[in-house]
């Protein structure tokens, strides 16, 4: 089997004085999808920068262009126009080996629902990733970042929900990615339950330094954040950031 082609690299951002340098650099981000006649503009000219450490939520009506954006930013999907940068390569014009090397490297996922083996124990379902990542945790240490030592050996039916989000999590930072996306990640669980889940993924960007991205309808959720990029119609209305984040212990619904 060939290498995967490189990345091209692109002309390199400078940031303000006092900004981290980002990692990520969208500029013009446009994704449109044609049906017949009808057209949408999923992303209609969407700018921004996001640096390592950080933790950003999304904020946004369904259709307003979060799902996209993060389908974008993890190699999932290419904008139809524009540029988005990692580490000043140039995603928009990879091909699908660089795309599946740099999602396979650099991104970790975490969806609404978990996705697990069914068949497999929430030890085996981490080793899933570390068996193919460079340089992995070992399933143990990635469930224990999580506080689900205790149930490396159970298998999805024996654990609830937050528990299965949870091995999920342990599965998409096994491999130490540097960017972590997370779609609606408790938007299947109650709110004790949510809270869990969501202080292990606040856990795992302190712990580990993930750039960690949040989509959620959840408007407490803000607060947990760095900042907060709100979108609408495909365009980002405004961002908020944060003097100081909030635990998300501290948070109510």
């Amino acid at each position: 089997m060939e290498p995967a082609a490189p990345i091209t690299p692109a002309p390199r951002h400078t940031p303000c004085a006092g900004e981290p340098e980002p990692i990520f650099v969208g500029r013009d981000l446009r994704k449109i999808y044609v049906t017949g006649d009808v057209e949408v503009r999923a992303l209609d000219g969407v700018n921004l920068d996001l640096a390592a450490g950080e933790l950003i939520v999304l904020l946004g009506a369904s259709g307003s262009g979060k799902s996209t954006l993060l389908n974008n930013l993890g190699g999932l999907d290419v904008p139809t126009s524009g540029t988005l940068t990692y580490r000043g390569r140039d995603l928009t014009q990879a091909d699908e080996a660089a795309l599946t090397a740099f999602r396979r490297d650099a991104v970790g996922f975490v969806f609404q629902f978990y996705n697990l083996i069914p068949s497999l124990t929430a030890r085996e379902n981490v080793a899933l990733i570390t068996e193919i990542a460079r340089d992995p945790m070992t399933p143990e240490e990635a469930l224990a970042l999580v506080e689900l030592g205790d149930r490396m050996d159970h298998f999805p039916s024996q654990m609830s929900g937050g528990q299965q989000q949870r091995v999920a999590i342990a599965r998409a930072i096994a491999k130490r990615p540097e960017v972590l996306l997370c779609d609606e990640p408790t938007g299947a669980l109650d709110v004790k339950t949510g809270i869990t889940v969501l202080e292990a993924i606040e856990r795992v960007n302190e712990e580990l330094g993930t750039l960690t991205v949040i989509i959620t309808h959840n408007v407490v959720l803000s607060e947990m954040a760095d900042r907060v990029i709100h979108l609408s119609d495909g365009r980002i209305s405004h961002i908020e950031k944060n003097s100081q984040r909030r635990p998300v212990r501290s948070l109510s619904w």
